[in-house]
C-alpha cells in the first residue's frame, strides 16, 4: 500500500512559517493535486514528502512507515521536476537506466524495464539520442520514463509542464492522466495552473499563504467553494465578485445602485449583513426569462471561437463583471445586455474572512 498521511505538518525557516498544520490522507492509487498561487508553499510541501526538505513539526507517512527521518532514496518515491534534470552527456536509454544501475539491478532487468517504459511513452525510437536532440515534450517523457522504470510506490510531480508551450501542455496533460490511470500509482502533482488541477486530480488541495483553504474533488471545489479565494482561483475565467447586502427578509441580495437578485434559500439569519456575491461568468445568460434579470453595459468583447467573453459593468453600481457566452456573438461596446442568473448559482461570502455563508 502507498497511502500518504500528513499529520499536522508544518515548515518554518527560522522565524518565518511557510506551511501551517497540513492534515491530509492520500489514498493508495489516488492522483492528487496541490494547487495555489506562486509562493503559497506547494513545492515545499512536495519536497517534504520527498525528503528534500526537513519537516519542522508534524509527521509524514508513506505506506506504514513514518518517513520524517528517512533519506529520499529510502522512501520508495520517484520525482519528476520542472526542468527535466536529464544528464546531457548520456543517451535517453542511459538516462532512464542510470538509477537502476546504481541500485545494482541486473542488466537484463534494466533492459526489460527501459524498453517497456519507452513503449508506454512512445519514445522507443529516441533511446539512442541525447537530450539535446529532443523537443521539450520528448524530454519530459524521458524524465517521466526515468521515474517509471524505478517502479516506485509514489510519483511526485513538481510543475512538470510549466516549461512547455500551451499546445504541448494540453497534450502532455492528457498523457500524464492516461499514464497514471494505466499504472495506478499514488501520485502527488504540484501546479499553479488551475486548469491542470481540475483536469488531472481525483482530489485537490488548495493552498494559500501556507494554509489549506479547501480539500475536495474538482467538482466539489467548483460547485461549493469554501472561501472566496477558492472560488476565485478555481474556474476560468475567474468568478465575479460583487459587493452587496442581504435584504431585511433574507430573500434577496441588494446591490449598490438599486439592483436586487433573489436568493435560492432563506438567509434571514444574515439579514442586513454585507456580503460578497460570487457569480461565475458561464452562469450568466442573456435574457433567460426563467431566472433573475439584471443589466450589463459592455466595455470589451473577446472572441475565443467556441465562446465569447463580454467584460463590462454590472447594473447601476459600476462593478466590473465578465460574462461567458457560448459561440460567436456580435456585441458592440456600450451595448446594454439584459442578463439573468439562476439563484442556485450565486455564492455568498463573508467580506471580512472570505468564508462561505450558509443559509
Amino acid at each position: 500500500m502507498a497511502e500518504i498521511h500528513l499529520n499536522k505538518v508544518s515548515k518554518s525557516y527560522g522565524d518565518v512559517a511557510v506551511l501551517h498544520d497540513i492534515d491530509w490522507h492520500i489514498r493508495d492509487g489516488e492522483f492528487v493535486v496541490i494547487v495555489g498561487p506562486s509562493g503559497c508553499g506547494k513545492s515545499t510541501l512536495l519536497r517534504m514528502i520527498a525528503g528534500l526538505e526537513k519537516i519542522t513539526q508534524g509527521e509524514a507517512s508513506i505506506g506504514n512507515r513514518v518517513v520524517n527521518d528517512l533519506e529520499p532514496a529510502e522512501r520508495d518515491i520517484a520525482m519528476v521536476f520542472q526542468n527535466y534534470a536529464l544528464y546531457p552527456h548520456m543517451s535517453v536509454y542511459n538516462n532512464m537506466a542510470y538509477g537502476l544501475k546504481i541500485k545494482g539491478v541486473p542488466k537484463d532487468e534494466i533492459e526489460r524495464r527501459v524498453n517497456r517504459t519507452a513503449e508506454i511513452l512512445e519514445i522507443g525510437d529516441y533511446l539512442k539520442r541525447s537530450p539535446r536532440q529532443l523537443s521539450g515534450g520528448q524530454r519530459q517523457r524521458v524524465a517521466m520514463g526515468r521515474a517509471i522504470v524505478r517502479e516506485p510506490s509514489v510519483f511526485l510531480f513538481d510543475e512538470p509542464l510549466s516549461n512547455l508551450d500551451a499546445k504541448l501542455r494540453v497534450q502532455m496533460r492528457l498523457e500524464i492522466k492516461k499514464l497514471q490511470e494505466r499504472l495506478g500509482i499514488t501520485s502527488v502533482y504540484v501546479t499553479h495552473d488551475q486548469v491542470e488541477a481540475m483536469t488531472l486530480g481525483h482530489r485537490l488541495m488548495v493552498l494559500n499563504g501556507g494554509h489549506v483553504e479547501q480539500l475536495g474533488t474538482p467538482i466539489e471545489l467548483y460547485e461549493r467553494p469554501a472561501t472566496a479565494f477558492v472560488a476565485g482561483f478555481i474556474g476560468s475565467p475567474s468568478m465575479n465578485f460583487l459587493d452587496a447586502k442581504i435584504s431585511e427578509d433574507g430573500k434577496e441580495v441588494e446591490f449598490p445602485g438599486g439592483n436586487t437578485l433573489s436568493l435560492a434559500q432563506d438567509f434571514s439569519k444574515h439579514a442586513n449583513r454585507p456580503v460578497n456575491v460570487g457569480m461565475r461568468p458561464e452562469h450568466l445568460h442573456v435574457d433567460d426569462s426563467n431566472a433573475e434579470k439584471t443589466s450589463h453595459t459592455v466595455d470589451v468583447v473577446e472572441h475565443l471561437g467556441a465562446d465569447t467573453l463580454v467584460h463590462g459593468t454590472f447594473g447601476n453600481g459600476g462593478s466590473d463583471l465578465t460574462v461567458r457566452l457560448s459561440g460567436i456573438r456580435t456585441i458592440g461596446q456600450g451595448e446594454v445586455l439584459p442578463l439573468s442568473i439562476d439563484p442556485k448559482n450565486m455564492h455568498l461570502f463573508d467580506p471580512d474572512d472570505g468564508r462561505r455563508l450558509e443559509a
